[in-house]
């Protein structure tokens, strides 16, 4: 029996259509006929954060339910590394997938730019893959980097502010007396997170976050000071003398003539503590008002968290402030996977990881094909199972030929002129004594050694850090 004229029509493919059909699907890149099926990507960045947030335990005085909320997601990483105690060598670096000494950014004043290519960006992958990428705040150092990494950008706004000075010398920090959360930058990237993961797509994306504090000045509104009140401030622990055993080369990192010195003149190391403390919790607020538009987002279930700080912090410990050393308060930070139908909930992992690993496993958890460049670790399996075995180590490079290797239980620091330090974290968490000079560990540092960098260019262009090039923030 005939098909009626209707369904006969119904079920022809009209010759043209199809044809049509087949260019479009042929001169479509592949990877946009799949990018649908990819997760999307919350790329958030902190700046300056060491360990003190209240999952790792290291601070108690810290107030962090937000960031300990995502950490309870998903997994933490307890020993997680930096690539370099630098802002701008700290995120070529994880950016690029190449470590310092293999591009020569060792500090501040090198402009990335000029040493790298805007194809071996992390961002400029997701988006040749076919990625919405948006992005506001810091991501580079100063900022987004490149333009054409991006689809959709928002420029950095807040409020004018009135603000009470409290600095001493170069430890910037003050009251915000005048115009609330609004007057500190952090709270429009937020806003602009919340807004981006409020909408619908027909695209992944992948969406940066580049959030300030706690960085320098530690300005935030007077409510972030109350939390933390001076009277039960407790300073961090540090020894007397504890740069008597360490080698010229990590005194002149720490420049106990300097930002110290200055503090303990002026009788406020409390205050400093306690502005640092404030600055975190400001920041966590605003982590937690992307968390909840993360919770109501459609995207939810299909998108991967990814968030991390670009070095350490000292606040008097060994002498020292800020970072620009390769002791454990420079180099680590927090370091947090979401990662859904991979990651479970509440997990943490204590096996010592750096942020080189970064750029190889959101390729691979995106099904990204891997750049033959990248020098980092895929850490996808400590994703799925944080206790599973692990060789990797965490290594964190400032100024050529000066690195620190970290295992589970051993901090190892060469310096250029072979001064060398060890600890030992089972006994010496503060890392007060080093056993460098030890006989006994002759075996073990030349077991450490082979996990240094092999590759060690001078700084790029061949410059020095001149005027432009001093690590003062």
């Amino acid at each position: 029996m005939n098909r009626p004229r209707h369904e006969k029509d119904h079920m022809t493919i009209h010759p043209m259509k199809f044809f049509l059909t087949l260019i479009v699907l042929l001169l479509a890149p592949l990877d946009e006929l799949h990018a649908a099926d990819r997760p999307n990507v919350l790329f958030i960045a902190v700046d300056d954060l060491n360990h003190w947030v209240g999952h790792l335990g290291r601070n108690r005085q810290t107030k962090t339910p937000n960031i300990d909320r995502l950490a309870a997601m998903g997994v933490t990483f307890a020993n997680a590394q930096c690539a370099a105690p630098v802002c701008n060598p700290s995120r070529a670096a994880l950016l690029s997938g190449k470590r310092p000494g293999t591009t020569g950014i060792y500090d501040n004043g090198i402009p990335f730019e000029n040493f790298l290519k805007p194809e071996e960006s992390l961002v400029m992958r997701f988006k040749d893959a076919g990625y919405d990428t948006l992005g506001t705040g810091k991501l580079w150092h100063g900022g987004l980097g490149w333009k054409e990494q991006w689809k959709t950008t928002r420029k950095e706004h807040h409020e004018k502010g009135e603000i009470v000075d409290r600095s001493i010398g170069g430890i910037a920090f003050g009251t915000i007396v005048t115009g609330g959360d609004e007057a500190v930058s952090d709270t429009g990237i937020a806003d602009y997170g919340i807004s981006e993961l409020g909408k619908t797509r027909d695209k992944p994306f992948f969406l940066t976050l580049g959030f300030h504090k706690p960085h320098m000045p530690w300005n935030v509104p007077q409510k972030y000071y109350d939390m933390h009140p001076l009277a039960g401030i407790q300073l961090p622990p540090t020894k007397k003398d504890d740069l008597s055993d360490v080698p010229p080369a990590g005194i002149k990192m720490a420049k106990p003539d300097g930002d110290h010195a200055a503090v303990l003149a002026s009788g406020r190391w409390k205050e400093a503590v306690q502005a640092y403390l404030a600055s975190i919790s400001y920041l966590d607020g605003q982590i937690g008002r992307v968390l909840d538009a993360y919770d109501k987002s459609p995207h939810k279930d299909n998108t991967i968290i990814v968030f991390w700080g670009d070095h350490g912090w000292h606040l008097g410990e060994k002498e020292h402030w800020r970072k620009f050393a390769l002791w454990e308060e420079a180099t680590r930070a927090p370091f947090i996977w979401v990662v859904p139908g991979v990651t479970k909930p509440g997990g943490v992992c204590k096996s010592p990881v750096d942020f080189m690993s970064v750029y190889p496993t959101l390729c691979d958890l995106a099904k990204l094909p891997k750049p033959a460049w990248l020098e980092g670790d895929n850490i996808q399996p400590l994703l799925a199972d944080p206790a599973a075995a692990w060789s990797g180590v965490g290594v964190t490079t400032f100024g050529q030929n000066n690195h620190a290797v970290r295992t589970d239980r051993w901090r190892y620091i060469r310096y250029a002129d072979g001064g060398e330090e060890l600890y030992d974290h089972h006994d010496d968490e503060y890392e007060w004594t080093n056993l460098a000079s030890k006989p006994e560990h002759a075996e073990l540092k030349a077991e450490l050694a082979k996990r240094l960098p092999k590759i060690n260019l001078a700084e790029a262009g061949g410059r020095g850090r001149g005027k432009k090039g001093k690590n003062t923030q």
